[in-house]
């Protein structure tokens, strides 16, 4: 499998210019950790995520460094003091965003991508075209293509499964009720896999089974329940 087959393509962006609190609402109204920084023609150039917020001077979690004595190393210090300094008091996505990124392709082995994860420690990854980015694969993307798998590895029948898997994702963009994330539809080995909130109407349960089954090559359908969030009772 490759990045394409697992990736979620309805990427939330943001601009450079974006102010620190207007990115905070965002990250905390989407319930999302992190998001790409694009710039004007969509290419990308940087990542900020919910790590970057942490220390912040308006609420009293800014860096506390203690007193320290001169030494050699000084002026590496007063670059960590300088950095910090940027994070917690920085108006702007630019100011605290990190700008080298690591990305990788559509064409990406999957195999490759978890590595990638595994040695750089990060969650989630852009996958970008031509430098303007097309995705985010992320680990719980992985883990959900280890959960459609039967346990063997096998390459055989990508190609079919791929257009299986964007010919459904095509007659569910056209249908209003058909509310699902892409990152949500796995293919294997034609079998279709939905990952769902086990909250969700039986009506549109079995309305996915249908339109999954109507395209040519699926040879089964499978669901798995996630359980709904809880939210507090106020």
């Amino acid at each position: 499998m490759h990045a394409m087959d697992v990736m979620t393509t309805d990427v939330i962006t943001v601009g450079r210019d974006m102010a620190i609190q207007d990115l905070a609402k965002l990250l905390a109204e989407r319930g999302i950790s992190g998001v790409p920084v694009v710039d004007s023609s969509g290419a990308l150039v940087g990542v900020i995520s919910e790590g970057d917020l942490l220390h912040r001077a308006e609420i009293g979690t800014a860096h506390r460094h203690r007193e320290r004595r001169r030494s050699w190393w000084l002026d590496d210090f007063a670059s960590v003091l300088a950095r910090d300094y940027v994070k917690s008091h920085g108006r702007t996505v630019s100011d605290l965003m990190t700008r080298d990124v690591v990305s990788v392709a559509e064409e990406t082995d999957l195999a490759d991508v978890a590595a990638l994860l595994e040695a750089k420690r990060i969650k989630r990854v852009p996958v970008v075209r031509d430098g303007k980015i097309v995705g985010i694969i992320s680990r719980a993307n992985i883990v959900r293509a280890v959960g459609a798998t039967k346990g063997t590895a096998s390459r055989e029948g990508e190609n079919d499964d791929r257009s299986v898997r964007a010919r459904l994702l095509g007659e569910l963009g056209g249908e209003e009720w058909a509310k699902v994330w892409p990152e949500d539809v796995i293919v294997r080995e034609g079998v279709v896999h939905f990952w769902l909130s086990d909250d969700e109407p039986e009506a549109k349960r079995q309305a996915l089974r249908v339109a999954a089954e109507t395209i040519a090559g699926v040879r089964g359908v499978e669901e798995h329940l996630l359980r709904a969030p809880a939210y507090p009772a106020f």
